[in-house]
């Protein structure tokens, strides 16, 4: 069975392009929910700056790669069931872990939007939102401390995302021909 993992920057759609997986009939793995996990535990409201606190103390103490080796057994059982959805692959390191382990079996997905519009998104948006100024932060962040490129750039397809969550939709749909056609050659 076939992982499909996204990749993206803040704002540009991965929770909703996951939504749509899981709608499709795939397991949904999120990453950002050890970080929850473990903000609950140490009692801590979910925000930015403690968010970040608590994934560059999981980097630090597990590797860059902290999020995949903490989703493997997580991963591995779903697939072993379903087809598996993984929301918030972030780095290099993490992508590279997951590659040594699944190898053919995973496919990266990009979702890219423009800088700006991801903003106007973040800002509005109901669960966690950021200012321009807190969006444009992490961007720099993600890119500089996260290795959060590499992996869109290596993604094995990528899907733009600059209109309506219907234009989504349609882009989803799709994909979804694409892996169709893949595993039929």
């Amino acid at each position: 069975m076939k992982i499909i993992a996204i990749v993206g920057m803040t704002g540009s759609g991965k929770s909703e392009l996951t939504k749509l997986f899981a709608d499709a009939g795939y397991h949904k793995i999120r990453f950002g929910d050890v970080t929850e996990k473990v903000l609950k535990e140490r009692g801590l409201e979910i925000n930015e700056q403690n968010e970040r606190s608590v994934r560059e103390s999981l980097r630090k103490q597990y590797g860059m790669d902290a999020y995949a080796k903490l989703n493997l057994l997580r991963i591995e059982e779903e697939m072993s069931k379903h087809k598996v959805v993984i929301d918030g692959l972030y780095s290099w390191e993490e992508y590279q872990f997951l590659k040594s382990k699944f190898g053919k079996s995973l496919l990266v997905l990009a979702i890219f939007a423009a800088p700006e519009s991801r903003y106007e998104r973040l800002v509005d948006r109901d669960i966690r939102p950021l200012t321009k100024d807190q969006s444009r932060n992490r961007d720099v962040v993600e890119i500089e401390n996260l290795n959060k490129a590499a992996p869109i750039a290596m993604a094995d397809y990528t899907l733009l995302n600059t209109g309506t969550l219907f234009d989504l939709k349609e882009s989803f749909d799709e994909f979804i021909e694409y892996l169709e056609e893949m595993s039929n050659q």
